[in-house]
């Protein structure tokens, strides 16, 4: 490869179907060349851990180090780019050293790998960044406590991230969906936060702070309404939608939590309505649907969904058979059940785990013959 020019290098970089051997022959030329762009290797930094393994985070590291004075810009790019325990374990390494100043971009990225590698030690060293992103004045940007939000959200803290909330004098939208979000998780108090959700939504509604709702805070709402099983609630979240928003049938996923809500509320017939209206459904939609038919015990109904799903070119995964497995149970459909656990793997390609076997010990057991063997 010839000499190249920064700015041919960093369109190079730019492209998304760059080879690793391209990227290599790039990382050569920047030293070749002396090349001491800091946006140069922050790309680069970002090619190598978009193909994680050993070498290449070896190589990562030792593109930042490269630069002396260490460079922030190109330790928040690593923070950001790498596997979630080797940002945490970078961020702490760099802590105790005074090379660095962090700035608010540096917590967040870190914030968001507490957030992905959860944990009960991740829960542990995420409080120490909160304690040093107070001490340190960074709570005026709203991308870090929203982010801090997202974190707690994600380790199940929700009560914490709740004190961050009502504690910001400023909220995105996204503040508000993480908030959502973390009452929507699936948790032991599931319906308490779920209906804390729905209160936090009419707040949101009625502020002065000129925050509105989008899709991603429908879904959550749709989402509480399922856990509550609020039928007069997700209807009037439907209306508001189809006012505020736009018509379900045009989004896949409001579409999709539609059909969780409706199915779950004991409203089958709107489930249907909605899911036939739909112009694209995904794996995720057909499973819904499959957990509503089961959830009224409609065994046949869920069993033929797979003939459709298929002939609509979406693959099953493991929890369309589930809430297969589910229906098969309410409606006592012992051989069918038997048939497609025994064909799962070499037909959908989906291997059985823990919940597909305790499915089918729940319809074995149900039917009577305690001792069959699967």
């Amino acid at each position: 490869m010839n000499s190249l020019p920064w700015h041919r290098c960093l369109a190079l970089l730019n492209l998304k179907t760059l080879a690793t051997t391209h990227f290599q022959q790039i990382h050569a030329q920047f030293i070749t060349n002396s090349h001491n762009s800091p946006t140069l290797y922050a790309k680069l930094i970002q090619l190598y851990c978009s193909k994680p393994s050993p070498l290449s985070i070896k190589i990562s590291h030792l593109l930042f180090s490269r630069f002396q004075p260490p460079n922030l810009f190109l330790f928040n790019t690593l923070i950001r780019c790498t596997q979630p325990q080797h940002s945490l374990l970078l961020f702490a390494n760099w802590v105790s050293k005074t090379l660095l100043l962090f700035d608010d971009f540096t917590y967040v990225f870190v914030l968001g790998s507490c957030a992905r590698f959860c944990s009960l030690s991740t829960l542990w060293f995420g409080r120490q960044i909160h304690v040093r992103v107070v001490k340190h004045g960074f709570m005026f940007n709203v991308l870090v406590p929203t982010t801090l939000i997202h974190f707690y959200a994600s380790n199940k803290d929700v009560i914490s991230g709740r004190r961050v909330f009502d504690e910001m004098t400023v909220r995105s939208c996204v503040t508000w969906n993480a908030m959502l979000t973390g009452y929507c998780s699936k948790s032991k108090k599931a319906k308490d936060f779920a209906f804390d959700a729905l209160v936090l939504f009419r707040e949101m509604l009625v502020g002065i702070n000129g925050v509105k709702p989008n899709d991603t805070t429908m879904i959550c709402v749709l989402s509480a309404c399922s856990q509550l099983g609020v039928l007069e609630t997700g209807a009037c979240v439907h209306g508001y939608i189809e006012k505020t928003i736009y018509l379900p049938e045009n989004d896949v996923f409001i579409g999709t939590g539609l059909v969780d809500m409706y199915s779950k509320c004991g409203c089958l017939d709107n489930a249907l309505l909605i899911f036939r209206l739909m112009r694209e459904k995904n794996v995720l939609t057909w499973t819904a649907l499959a957990t509503g038919l089961a959830i009224h015990g409609k065994g046949n109904e869920a069993m033929m969904l797979l003939d459709s799903m298929r002939a609509c070119g979406v693959k099953p995964n493991a929890v369309t058979f589930t809430s297969l497995f589910s229906a098969c149970c309410h409606s006592g459909l012992i051989e069918e059940g038997l048939h497609l656990f025994h064909n799962m793997k070499t037909k959908f390609g989906v291997e059985p785990c823990i919940q597909h076997y305790g499915c089918m010990v729940d319809l074995l057991g149900r039917a009577g013959p305690l001792k069959r063997s699967i």
